[in-house]
């Protein structure tokens, strides 16, 4: 293109742009995410699992395993336990003897469990949507952060270890408005 052709074209001034939040339609109903978790701890765990009242008393010895959702329903969905479940839910995953402590094995393991809630999920919430790898972050010296999300849903469920959490945190998209 010549430099006279560049300067026919429009354009759009920085205060004529409007950052605008776009919201999908397609919600999580806690019953499905309910049926995920506890399908997938019953199948792959072999434990059974069920959504509790109990508040979620997150400890300092806590994993918290992270998947991200990309596309048309932007977020994240989080495990979280305490380090004693992860080692109960490795043996039982791998049928294997309880690990005395976490190692890449039960992290591995925690990471693969909160892949296959966030596989599960993406199927009832919409097309075209995309995971991230896993990741395990260990401890509670550390927290999840994804910019312009908060905290959807929070359900708590109640194993013989005790109790755990799965959040879901969703982005507030945004999208550039040209006037």
């Amino acid at each position: 293109m010549k430099d006279s052709q560049w300067e026919m074209l429009p354009f759009t001034s920085h205060a004529e742009r409007t950052l605008m939040p776009t919201e999908s339609t397609v919600e999580i109903h806690l019953g499905e995410l309910a049926q995920i978790v506890e399908s997938v701890f019953r199948t792959m765990v072999c434990l059974e699992v069920s959504e509790c009242n109990n508040p979620w008393p997150p400890s300092q010895d806590r994993l918290t395993a992270t998947i991200h959702l990309t596309g048309d329903w932007p977020g994240v969905l989080a495990l979280e336990c305490d380090r004693k479940q992860a080692c109960t839910f490795a043996a039982h995953f791998l049928s294997m003897d309880r690990p005395e402590t976490v190692d890449d094995v039960v992290r591995d393991v925690l990471g693969e469990l909160a892949n296959m809630i966030g596989g599960n999920l993406k199927c009832v919430l919409a097309g075209g949507l995309r995971l991230s790898m896993p990741s395990v972050a260990d401890g509670a010296d550390h927290s999840v952060r994804v910019c312009r999300a908060g905290v959807r849903e929070r359900l708590v469920f109640q194993c013989p270890e005790g109790v755990f959490s799965v959040a879901v945190l969703r982005e507030e998209r945004l999208a550039v408005r040209i006037h």
